[in-house]
């Protein structure tokens, strides 16, 4: 992929390329997408998948619009599993996605810098929630989660950095990131899997 050859310019996430990663591409009902990343927060992959299936079969397993989602008791979004901030926060994302005619195409068309803007005006839609949504939703090529504790543990790791002072760390780190461009998201997957992968020193 074109990607690696780019990538590779950079010697020490060169060694740690072994394979290319798997390749991005947009998905559909973004909206739904950002609320089903908030329902997975802080929970194991298994649990989230379980928490997911319950939220479509009470739409008889069809994906919900905003409007259904906004439309659905507390009651019955606690009912599956979901926690009284994150029933709030789903109904959050629908409302906003409603009052602001929020969809796929709209988004599609917007820079990320854009998005970022417009969806963490959302309460409980942070920053890196808005990027993992980037990546993984939108599949841009070009997003840097400066935030992610696991970036940040591979990026100390792999670069020796010696700094943990946040906001040196995060100097640092858009510094050597810099060099990526515009391949950003695919450094973001090799350090991850890297990080899984590497034994402890």
């Amino acid at each position: 992929m074109d990607y690696v050859s780019h990538l590779s310019k950079d010697k020490k996430l060169a060694a740690i390329i072994r394979e290319p990663a798997e390749p991005l591409y947009s998905r559909q009902n973004i909206p739904l997408r950002l609320m089903a990343s908030i329902m997975s927060q802080q929970l194991s992959t298994k649990v989230a998948k379980v928490i997911y299936h319950r939220f479509l079969a009470l739409y008889n397993g069809e994906e919900p619009t905003p409007q259904q989602v906004l439309a659905t008791a507390p009651e019955a979004l606690r009912a599956i599993g979901l926690s009284n901030a994150k029933v709030s926060y789903v109904h959050n994302v629908a409302r906003f996605c409603i009052e602001h005619q929020i969809e796929d195409h709209t988004l599609l068309s917007m820079s990320n810098e854009a998005i970022i803007a417009l969806l963490t005006q959302i309460k409980g839609v942070g920053q890196w929630t808005v990027e993992m949504l980037l990546m993984f939703t939108l599949g841009r090529e070009d997003v840097f989660a400066a935030d992610d504790l696991g970036i940040q543990q591979a990026m100390i790791k792999l670069y020796n950095i010696k700094t943990t002072e946040k906001k040196a760390l995060k100097e640092k780190m858009l510094q050597l990131s810099a060099k990526w461009k515009p391949y950003r998201t695919y450094a973001c997957m090799h350090l991850w899997r890297w990080k899984d992968n590497v034994p402890d020193a």
